[in-house]
């Protein structure tokens, strides 16, 4: 009997709609991992949408991670888990899912999903800093995702279209795969003990990208009840169907293959695709999507939930990766009014090309993004907090910083970094605890005003623990980036009134 009991606390089975699944028993976690959501997309499944995952007999084991989606990160980094890359194994059976849910629940919890960032091209769910035991702890059931990355991820031919069934969406592999999976969470998560009604799908970088994609796309609505975007910009354009499939034949050449058909390009082996470098992210396909995310939230065209969107302080050390501060800063060139925007800079070229890069890139459409008129509301956000023992060498918050505190995984930082100190850990803790308010009521706090354009308030997290709220932070800056966006909000609009009109044309 002592055996049994033994094995129920250190190896809890969920009843699953598609059967059994044993875990284990992690503190104050019921941890289940690597559990499928999705079948394989091998074989003839490779870049198509995922297909439903068979039942099974018996229990099925789910203590280990699966493999992360193949992957690879900028050429010039040799060490790619450094920067969020996951290390080996990886291989295409990687839609699996992973979910810690709290051991002790005594009503349906609320449901978080997490959608890793990475440029979608490298990452996974399964990385240490992503461990959901916080929220488990907290009351909170975490799901991380893994889905399909880089050209396995976001790819389109026009060998691929030629087969593909009518309305059959194409180019938009990865947000496939991140539908499914909440798909997955609408039917099982009521057996790890999850309420199907409260899920709050949040993300960082890539993710939170994804989610403002997902945000305007009709398949997606009612699969998630409240949205967190963690430096997810909002001002980066979608691609063209037409041109993701010219880049279709560019990496198909580059592997040698100039008129393959569809098999052809089904037998390549899949760390040869993701060799080939290139731009991932949502495809406006018509079907899917039938239109840039930018000009559907212009539009007024999105999922109307509850959002917190935000910042970090120091975005622009991405720009420190495959060349991106040249190449931004022959987008953005250092002049007076630059300058005069940003004196903390003191004239340096390269820190207004930094600072520009994250008001452009991040600030200013996070800014306009909670702005869109909703019946729901937006909470913006800015984390600035540098850890005690990087505050010599790192002048803000760097790209990804935020992820440690809203997990409270300081102590699996991948960089090799000093320990956290008390202050770092009391600053955790209060973040950590917003994100877990937004997920149980809807709100981050009452002492968090609600973002309205003419008050300006942003929640700042600094060295007060639970952050402090500022009016007009970096307003004269971001209302300069404003106005540019304007102009590309326009142009992305006038783009998709074009294409509509074609098609319509097209189809008579």
């Amino acid at each position: 009997m002592m055996n049994q009991v033994n094995l129920a606390a250190t190896s809890p089975v969920a009843h699953t709609p598609s059967g059994e699944l044993r875990g284990r028993r992690e503190g104050p976690a019921n941890v289940f991992r690597g559990v499928p959501y999705a079948a394989a997309p091998v074989g003839d499944l490779r870049w198509k949408a995922p297909h439903p995952f068979p039942a099974w007999d018996g229990v099925r084991d789910a203590a280990t991670f699966a493999p992360s989606a193949p992957q690879a990160g900028p050429s010039d980094v040799a060490d790619i888990v450094a920067i969020g890359g996951a290390p080996e194994p990886t291989g295409e059976d990687c839609l699996t899912l992973n979910v810690w849910a709290p051991a002790e629940a005594a009503a349906p919890a609320p449901v978080m999903v997490w959608l890793h960032g990475g440029s979608n091209r490298m990452g996974a769910g399964s990385l240490p800093f992503y461990d959901g035991a916080a929220f488990a702890r907290d009351g909170v059931v975490l799901v991380s995702v893994n889905y399909r990355l880089g050209q396995l991820g976001f790819f389109a031919h026009p060998a691929l279209a030629a087969e593909a069934t009518p309305g059959e969406a194409l180019g938009n592999q990865a947000l496939l795969d991140q539908i499914a999976a909440l798909e997955w969470v609408r039917d099982h998560i009521s057996a790890f003990g999850g309420d199907p009604a409260n899920v709050t799908l949040f993300g960082e970088s890539a993710g939170g990208l994804d989610i403002l994609a997902l945000m305007t796309a009709k398949r997606a609505r009612g699969l998630f009840h409240k949205a967190v975007v963690q430096s997810g910009g909002g001002w980066l354009p979608a691609t063209p169907l037409k041109t993701a499939q010219e880049r279709g034949v560019s990496a198909a050449t580059a592997l040698g293959l100039t008129q393959p058909d569809a098999a052809a390009l089904r037998a390549v082996a899949p760390e040869k695709l993701t060799a080939v470098e290139g731009a991932f992210g949502p495809v406006i396909d018509g079907r899917l999507l039938d239109r840039d995310p930018i000009s559907a939230f212009a539009r007024g065209d999105f999922a109307d939930v509850p959002l917190m969107i935000g910042v970090n302080s120091g975005e622009d050390s991405l720009l420190n990766y495959g060349g991106g501060l040249k190449r931004f800063g022959q987008l953005i060139k250092p002049n007076a009014r630059l300058a005069a925007l940003y004196p903390e800079a003191n004239g340096d070229e390269e820190q207004l090309i930094r600072l520009g890069f994250r008001d452009f890139a991040f600030a200013a459409p996070a800014r306009w993004v909670a702005s869109r008129p909703r019946r729901s509301k937006a909470w913006l956000y800015t984390f600035d907090y540098v850890e005690e023992a990087r505050r010599e060498t790192m002048p803000r918050a760097a790209h990804a910083a935020e992820i440690f505190h809203v997990f409270e995984t300081l102590d699996h930082r991948p960089d090799g970094a000093p320990p956290a100190t008390e202050a770092d850990r009391a600053v955790s803790a209060a973040m950590h605890a917003r994100w877990i308010d937004f997920a149980r009521t809807g709100a981050p706090g009452a002492d968090w005003p609600a973002y309205v354009p003419a008050d300006d308030a942003w929640m700042v997290f600094n060295d007060t623990p639970g952050g402090e709220v500022k009016r007009g932070w970096w307003k004269a800056a971001l209302d300069h980036h404003g106005r540019k966006g304007k102009l590309l909000i326009l142009l992305l609009r006038a783009r998709d009134r074009l294409r509509t009109l074609f098609s319509a044309k097209v189809t008579r």
